[in-house]
């Protein structure tokens, strides 16, 4: 996946980060779980960062492009995100091991979660049911398809586009299968 571009944050992806912070404060929760789902180029990512860099104190913020295996990866990246917000929730350390894009392999060392910071994770696919149990709030973000390929292509390039109806498929089969927006405490059409 290409590096992250500047955060740009639109007016209704502040509303959600407004949303999702009066939640958590709401929760009363020393360390929450914010799960962000949605399908690609719906503005996930933007809304994470913005709600990671409005939080009062230390957050971390765990995308799924880190450790999806691959573009037929959606599923499993998955079953690893459930995993992480299911440690995180029982106070022990969670780990994940990234993927290297470029060299079609997991990196050797996993990387730690901290159970007594706030969790922030986003991408296709975060929220199932098994996250949802661990979420204290939950975001599902979706829009106009046209809006979200040209958005989505825009920012990773042409190295997403000969994927980009098979990872549509794979968020498809998501959707019928755990119906994240019915999970989703906030839902939203961004663009």
């Amino acid at each position: 996946m290409p590096e992250e571009a500047p955060l740009t944050v639109p007016p209704a992806a502040s509303a959600v980060v407004e949303t999702a912070l009066a939640a958590v404060r709401e929760a009363g929760v020393a360390a929450p779980r914010i799960v962000i789902d949605g399908r690609s180029g719906a503005g996930k990512t933007t809304v994470a960062r913005a709600l990671a860099a409005a939080w009062p104190g230390a957050c971390r913020l765990v995308s799924l492009d880190e450790f999806y295996p691959g573009w037929s990866g959606l599923r499993e990246g998955s079953r690893i995100a459930a995993g992480l917000l299911a440690a995180h929730a029982s106070g022990r350390t969670g780990r994940y091991r990234r993927w290297d894009w470029e060299r079609g392999v997991w990196d050797a060392e996993g990387d730690p979660v901290d159970p007594a910071v706030p969790l922030v994770v986003e991408g296709c696919g975060a929220l199932s049911v098994a996250a949802a149990r661990h979420a204290t709030a939950s975001i599902w973000m979706d829009g106009d398809a046209g809006l979200r390929r040209e958005r989505a292509l825009a920012r990773d390039g042409e190295g997403f586009e000969p994927f980009w109806d098979m990872w549509a498929d794979q968020e498809s089969a998501h959707i019928r299968r755990e119906d994240p927006q019915a999970l989703a405490t906030t839902a939203i059409t961004a663009c």
